[in-house]
Order: C-alpha cells, then structure tokens, then sequence
C-alpha cells in the first residue's frame, strides 16, 4: 500500500502545483466544468473513498443518497465546490486528499472496499483515485494550457485501462469481445510494459501517454499515434473508458494536437 500511496500523493502534488496560483473558473474541456469544478469533483469522492474506507456502512447510505440525487439530475460532486471561495476549495482539497493517504497506508491490500460497483481490492481501489486524479488533472492542464511531463505513474492508469476492456464493452452495450489482445507501450523512462500473450493476434501499441490519455477519454483515438492491429483491438479502443459508470462525450477528433 505504500507504493501506491506514494504515488498518490505525488499525483495530488503534481496537480496543486498546476492549480495553486491558477484561475480556478476557467472552463476545461469537460463540458460546463471549470478547474473548480475539477478540483471539486476529486475533492467530493477522495471524502467519499475515506468514509469507505473507515466506515462502510455510513458509505453505503452516503452513496444511496448520491446516486438518487445523479438520478433526478444534480451533481453534488460540483455543487459542493460552487459555494466555496477557491482558497476554501483548495484548503479542503488539501486537508483530504492527505487524510485519504494516510488512512489508506494502514489497510490491508487485500481488503475489500466498497464503491458504487463491486467492491474493489485496497490496492486497486487506490490506484483508481491515482487514474481519476490524473484523468482531470488532465482537464485542469488543457484548461491553463500546461504541458505535463509524464511519469512511470502512468502504469497504473494503463493497467487499469487494459483491466477495463471488458466493461468498455458492458458500458456501451456492446457484445463482449473475448479475444485477446497484445498491449505494449513505452513507458516514460523508456521501459516496456506488456499485457495479453504474446501471440494474440490483435495489438495496441504505442507510448503510455497516448494510450492513458486515450482510455480515460482525454483525447480521440484520432489525436494520438497508436498502433491498433485486428479487429478486436480495433473494436476496444473504439470505445475504450478506464472509468466506472456511464460512457463520456470524449474529446472531439482535432480538438488537440497530436499525441505520440
């Protein structure tokens, strides 16, 4: 749990270092959101991933209200935020995002913990608020007009890219493509990282950045270089999410400079 709790924080860190001088009420990509809104949708669920980590039964009446509240329309993840001065915002952001670390550090890394799907291993379930973290961190940077350096970090959103290509699939109401693929991509420091057999005859490959930025929907398919052989590669990335609940709008093709 330390290693993933280490990256973690690094990632919180690497976004407030983008957000502490900026202007939090610029629009971002996301349509209606503006860096506050960002700031304040991680904010809402690291409270949300603290309290299920200690305290499963009150989570599962906070997320009982919460998902009828996003069923009559409203989302308390972005309301929270608009009240607030941004010095407040990020105050808050701050304090929780660092209880959310430390509590994390003592779970056991096999422990079940529940969320709004199936409960999630600790390990993994940290490494999803690592890949949620960089996903609008990703919005934040497009919106200020930062150009981030990518880390090794980024195995872990790639990893819970690969992991999530069956859900892709069930997401978009698709038939569930079994056949196996090939993932190879480069990472930051030049390693390679390999998922499926080596003689899978579909394949993506390409560097780390491109494919994150691709299965967290922070870019068209059309905007970064992949190398996607076969038709079942095709198909995945096609609709590829590394995030839970419905698909997204995505990014328009050309709405971003290419991405090797």
């Amino acid at each position: 749990m330390d290693t993933i709790c280490d990256d973690l924080a690094a990632e919180h860190d690497s976004l407030d270092r983008i957000v502490a001088d900026a202007d939090l009420t610029v629009a971002t990509p996301a349509a209606g959101w503006t860096v506050a809104d960002q700031l304040s949708h991680l904010w809402f669920f690291d409270q949300r991933a603290l309290l299920a980590l200690t305290d499963p039964a009150e989570f599962a009446v906070d997320a009982a209200s919460l998902l009828a509240a996003v069923k009559d329309g409203s989302d308390p993840s972005v309301e929270q935020g608009r009240t607030m001065l941004s010095d407040a915002l990020l105050e808050g952001w701050r304090s929780d995002r660092a209880r959310l670390v430390e509590d994390a550090r003592t779970v056991d890394p096999k422990a079940r913990v529940p969320w709004y799907g199936p409960a999630m291993g600790a390990r993994s379930f940290i490494t999803a608020r690592l890949m949620e973290t960089w996903a609008h961190g990703q919005d934040v940077a497009d919106a200020l007009g930062v150009a981030r350096q990518p880390t090794d970090r980024l195995r872990h959103v790639a990893h819970i890219g690969v992991g999530a290509r069956r859900f892709s699939y069930v997401a978009n109401g698709c038939p569930v493509d079994e056949t196996p693929v090939r993932v190879e991509l480069t990472a930051p420091s030049g390693e390679l990282w390999v998922w499926g057999p080596d003689d899978a005859g579909d394949f993506v490959g390409g560097s780390a950045l491109a494919f994150c930025l691709v299965v967290t929907q922070r870019r068209h398919r059309d905007d970064v270089v992949l190398d996607v052989r076969g038709p079942a590669a095709e198909g995945w990335i096609s609709i590829a999410q590394a995030f839970a609940g419905p698909p997204g709008e995505g990014r328009r093709p050309g709405q971003f400079s290419q991405v090797a």
